[in-house]
């Protein structure tokens, strides 16, 4: 046991854990953890200009490592702040813990009007958090930081919260750290496995949906192999995009809003195995979703979603590798035709696909062929809330695990840019770049400096076309042309970027390429601003 304050077992804690990164923003009931930090070599601290950017960028830096990103806030009005952030990383399955301060022990509750007080702090970040719990005496703080990781590390990987007060923080005690434990990872059950093969063997022409609990689990390998075996197409969620590389034969790419290769190929499947997906609603619109007597095999780490969007015939709670491995396993024993599909149904299908993109968005579709054509395969591309974002779902070619990312169904506005720090800081030898819309980029503008001072350096594309795109679109589509509060004034983008120590570049879109390779060359954090009309989205497209 050691001698140490609230806020040096903070620090111990997570060093413990394997933490090297934390994204924070100062604050008096913090400081005795910023305090600890002084002089730190083990675990670097990153000050950013929002909270909310604190766990965006945790949220980044957890995508890319595949382990827990953590941010460090003050209470209230700091953890209200985080809240946006919080509930995207939970939509996202992204392991991130918020670390948040709170007011003196003895002012709980009270409703007092004591700095920073909100009454109750736990009610707030409940509903976006996996586990939360608040410690009152400095001996339960690494207990508490270990059980928060350790949920992030057991089924589905969301959010968890510390917090403590001013006063434990401050106060010191005898901590004793415990043992680290491995994480346990749910082992499917031996008959669901059977029955799974058994519908497999059987099928004439079976399709996999992967989603982002393919990638969580790093399953892709196993996905691969079980997809060759089988000679089943893949389509993937916005979130799977990656899982298997979409430039192979039995890639069918993203699905979005009922879009996507996979429309032509799904009213000929007879068994889908869903992995790591909830079926949400933009898969189950008119396009891509299954239909009766189509039979479903649902594999996901979270029992509660099986089912739910659609009757599975075969549920299997596991893991994504290990259910995948015990599924090839058993498969191996069978008999199966690998050619259900044939090479030139599978080309119809992106052919399709292609045709359809080059129609309805021609321009969208030239500026996304050209991102992937500038971009090496390692490069990570955060798609934002913006109308290339949107299309990238659909036009952008992954090749690897963990290098595309989206908001999921919480679609938060202004997440990318900070969320694209965050994994710039995790992933230090990758290109990494932001797709950002002008209304989208402004909320988090501030971190331009927070990129500056710590050399993050990220590209980002700002799609500029002066509105809040996809909801003045909504107007025109929807509402006679009756455009109001969805128009804006900006900035220039490039000469602001330049007045934060950031290069800034612009670009029409027949240049983006050649800017795009001089922001791979600058070696430093790098705006391009690319000036569009407003644009029509896939979801104002009848399926």
């Amino acid at each position: 046991m050691s001698l140490m304050t609230g806020g040096k077992a903070v620090v111990e804690s997570l060093k413990r854990e394997g933490v090297e990164i934390v994204f924070g923003l100062p604050g008096v009931q913090i400081m005795s953890i910023f305090d600890a930090f002084y002089g730190e070599r083990d675990i670097r601290l990153i000050t950013v200009r929002h909270e909310q950017s604190a766990i965006y960028m945790a949220d980044g830096y957890a995508r890319i490592k595949g382990k827990p990103g953590v941010g460090l806030v003050v209470p209230g009005p700091g953890v209200q702040n985080t809240l946006a952030a919080m509930g995207t990383a939970y939509a996202c399955s992204s392991p991130v813990l918020l670390l948040a301060g709170q007011v003196e022990s003895k002012d709980l509750g009270k409703d007092g009007g004591v700095l920073h007080e909100v009454n109750d702090q736990l009610d707030m970040v409940r509903p976006v958090t996996k586990w939360c719990r608040r410690v009152m005496r400095v001996e339960e703080i690494p207990g508490a930081i270990q059980e928060a990781m350790g949920q992030m590390n057991t089924g589905r990987p969301r959010p968890t919260e510390v917090e403590i007060p001013w006063d434990t923080l401050r106060s010191a005690a005898e901590v004793e750290f415990l043992p680290q434990e491995a994480p346990v990872r749910p082992i499917p059950d031996r008959m669901s496995i059977q029955r799974a093969v058994e519908l497999l063997a059987q099928a004439k022409k079976p399709f996999i949906w992967a989603g982002g609990g393919a990638i969580l689990a790093d399953a892709s390998p196993e996905l691969r192999e079980l997809a060759e075996f089988l000679g089943a197409p893949v389509g993937t969620t916005a979130e799977g995009k990656g899982s298997i590389p979409e430039d192979h034969p039995l890639s069918l790419g993203g699905g979005y809003y009922g879009f996507g290769a996979s429309r032509w190929a799904l009213p000929q499947v007879d068994v889908a195995l869903a992995i790591g997906t909830r079926l949400s609603w933009l898969q189950m619109r008119p396009g891509t979703a299954l239909k009766p007597p189509q039979k479903l095999i649902q594999m996901d780490a979270d029992p509660s979603v099986i089912g739910k969007a659609y009757p599975a015939d075969v549920s299997i709670v596991a893991d994504a590798k290990i259910g995948l491995k015990a599924l090839l396993d058993e498969i191996r024993k069978k008999k199966i035709t690998h050619e259900c599909w044939s090479p030139s149904e599978m080309n119809r299908c992106r052919k399709s696909h292609q045709s359809w993109l080059q129609e309805i968005a021609p321009l969208q579709n030239d500026i996304i062929k050209t991102l992937r054509r500038e971009l090496p395969d390692n490069a990570i591309l955060v798609a934002g809330v913006t109308n290339i974002g949107y299309w990238a779902n659909l036009a952008y070619n992954v090749r690897r695990p963990r290098t595309y990312f989206t908001s999921s169904y919480f679609a938060t506005l202004g997440y990318a840019f900070p969320t694209a720090l965050g994994a710039k800081v995790a992933a230090q030898d990758q290109p990494v770049v932001a797709i950002v819309g002008d209304g989208g980029f402004m909320y988090a503008l501030p971190e331009l400096a927070t990129a500056a001072r710590y050399g993050i350096n990220l590209i980002t594309i700002v799609f500029n076309d002066q509105a809040f795109g996809s909801t003045k679109t909504d107007q025109m589509v929807n509402f006679n042309g009756r455009i109001v509060g969805t128009e804006i004034n900006n900035p220039d983008f490039s000469q602001l970027a330049e007045l934060f120590g950031v290069k800034g570049l612009k670009a029409k879109p027949e240049q983006l390429g050649k800017a795009l390779d001089e922001a791979l060359e600058a070696q430093r954090p790098v705006v391009i601003e690319v000036p569009l009309p407003t644009l029509i989205a896939p979801f104002q497209i009848p399926p």
